[in-house]
């Protein structure tokens, strides 16, 4: 047997067999192009274009926040500050990153002043994003960022605070959590309150704080500062009285509006009841209503004002004229309307001054419908001022073609036609500025007021402020609207409520007047709602409502005296009669 020699590895037949030399370059030449491809693209990201690797770095620590822009301020005419934003905290979460210990979630919970339950549900929730609590102190945020706990985070905000409380509510009204305004003021100029919120790049740590600015992409834009027409110290005498009356009266509800006759502004606007706006838990309806816009009643006789200078203007009667008002009563169709006292024969003034339906009646019933509407819608009647403030009520004034002869003669004295308070003191600005209307302006302003209208001649505004007069004056329907040291010129208002379509034995008792007669600076307006203290004219109830403010508004402006400072008690002991009740 013949013995076989060993063959090692190197000298295997099998190797013999070499490979093509072309394999050997394709495989090489596949290697060196890969290099250069790998080579040339990071020269390319590296050198070239290097924003791509930039992006994807700075998207694992840089962010894109908002930055809050402050609100605007606002200030009363004096520019006393009446609504300021103070800084606060919100805490907001990352679900998916806020892993906690039971230990943390109750530290937190107890911080944020809810439960645990509550914080693991709304950790639970399965979105990006999530708040916990907004607008806190920064003394306890900062309790909170001192736990350092992870997809824990904060943000600046701005929280309203309004320094005049209830006082200023229903001027004012509020913002949301999110800084916009709600009611009032707020609203009706939120567009220029309202800042434009910035944005900036940052740089977060892996716990999500901010640890460096990079660049601002857009600057914030703060709101721009309002100075209202309100005077504050008339603001919180109108609250003052109208508060009193509220409580001597037992009254429903309330509301009063003061303006300077001069310019239109509005120097104080109040109502009953109100609300702190610095802190709303269960707040009701009732509680936020500006009566002075949203509420409409029929006026009653401080309608009759108007009636009388149409037949003036027109050359219907003179203040002297007689008018026959017979047994107080006087029947149109089926219906009789009636007077609270037999007057018998009375001049036009004496109409005014013992607020006769009868004598207002006669008159009125000369006009054509037509005419009478005309003069209502010019007086601003029927329509909203669009002031802006939400809500705000246009009244009822129908279409003439639509009235009755009876619904004609209501009309005369304040019935079957409604208005806001808003609405009548703007009204009796015609009277006080020598027949011209302007509007009504919440801002304060630098100049002179533009855009007035003539609705009556001078001449009659000054018969018609004469008889106003009368109505203060013994013997009227209001001399508890006297303020020692001035003339006072305006008309009571009492009438039903209509409830249901029918009259209830409810009453709004109202006063609008304007002070020094003279020259009239203010005008000051009154309502009072449901008194049931036993009283419900508007000469025992408005009236002395009215004299408070105008008399603490005077003094405030510096309005000097244009009569004598007579004690007026000792006026109403001189045999005066007493006041007379008007007619409803």
């Amino acid at each position: 047997m013949t013995k076989r020699r060993p063959v090692t590895f190197n000298h295997n037949p099998l190797l013999k067999n070499g490979l093509p030399g072309w394999r050997v370059r394709v495989v090489m030449l596949g290697l060196m192009c890969g290099s250069l491809a790998l080579t040339g693209r990071a020269a390319y990201l590296q050198g070239v274009n290097n924003d791509f690797l930039q992006a994807k770095g700075e998207s694992r620590y840089a962010r894109v926040i908002e930055a809050p822009a402050t609100r605007g301020r606002v200030t009363d005419r004096n520019g006393d500050m009446l609504a300021v934003s103070t800084p606060v905290r919100s805490i907001w979460a990352i679900p998916s990153d806020a892993q906690l210990s039971p230990a943390d979630m109750r530290k937190l919970a107890a911080l944020l002043e809810i439960d645990v339950q509550e914080l693991d549900r709304r950790l639970g929730s399965g979105r990006e994003f999530v708040y916990l609590k907004r607008q806190l102190s920064p003394e306890l945020a900062q309790q909170i960022a001192d736990l350092k706990l992870p997809g824990i985070h904060q943000q600046q905000e701005f929280r309203r605070y309004y320094p005049g409380g209830e006082v200023m509510a229903h001027v004012l009204g509020f913002t949301g959590v999110d800084d916009k305004g709600q009611e009032g003021v707020e609203l009706a100029f939120e567009n220029s309150l309202a800042g434009k919120p910035g944005v900036r790049r940052v740089i977060r740590d892996r716990r999500g704080q901010v640890v460096d600015d990079v660049e601002w992409v857009r600057s914030p834009r703060d709101g721009e500062d309002l100075a209202l027409s309100v005077d504050s110290k008339i603001q919180y005498i109108a609250y003052s009285a109208l508060r009193q009356a509220m409580t001597t009266h037992k009254a429903k509800a309330g509301a009063s509006v003061v303006l300077d006759a001069r310019t239109g502004e509005i120097l104080a606007l109040v109502n009953a009841p109100t609300y702190n706006p610095n802190n709303r838990t269960d707040l009701s309806g009732a509680q936020l209503r500006n009566r002075v816009f949203t509420d409409t009643f029929e006026p009653g006789s401080t309608m009759k004002p108007f009636t009388i200078a149409l037949a003036l203007e027109r050359g219907k009667v003179r203040p002297g004229s007689m008018v026959d008002t017979g047994a107080g009563r006087i029947t149109i169709g089926k219906a009789t309307i009636s007077d609270s006292h037999h007057n018998g024969m009375l001049s036009v003034a004496q109409v005014i001054q013992k607020s006769s339906n009868v004598g207002t009646v006669k008159i009125a019933m000369n006009f054509q419908p037509e005419e009478m509407w005309r003069n209502f819608d010019a007086l601003g009647f029927g329509k909203p001022l669009s002031l802006g403030f939400p809500g705000e009520a246009g009244g009822r004034l129908r279409p003439a073609h639509t009235w009755k002869p009876v619904e004609q003669a209501t009309m005369s004295f304040g019935h079957g036609i409604s208005v806001s308070l808003i609405q009548l003191a703007h009204a009796y600005l015609v009277f006080a500025r020598d027949g011209e209307m302007v509007p009504l302006s919440l801002r304060k302003l630098d100049g002179p007021p533009a855009g007035g209208k003539r609705v009556f001649s001078s001449e009659t505004v000054h018969e018609m402020r004469a008889m106003l007069e009368m109505v203060v004056s013994p013997g009227g329907t209001a001399p508890r609207a006297q303020i020692s040291g001035y003339r006072v010129a305006g008309k009571t208002g009492t009438a039903h409520k209509l409830e249901g379509g029918h009259y209830a034995n409810k009453y709004v008792s109202s006063f609008v007047g304007m002070v020094p007669a003279s020259d009239p600076r203010i005008i000051v307006a009154v309502m009072i709602d449901e008194p049931s203290a036993g009283q419900y004219y508007g000469g025992t109830v408005a009236a002395p409502v009215f004299a408070q403010i105008a008399e603490g508004a005077l003094r405030t402006l510096g309005v000097p005296p244009d009569a004598p400072l007579v004690p007026l008690q000792l006026a109403q002991k001189a045999g005066d009669p007493p006041p007379v009740k008007e007619s409803m």
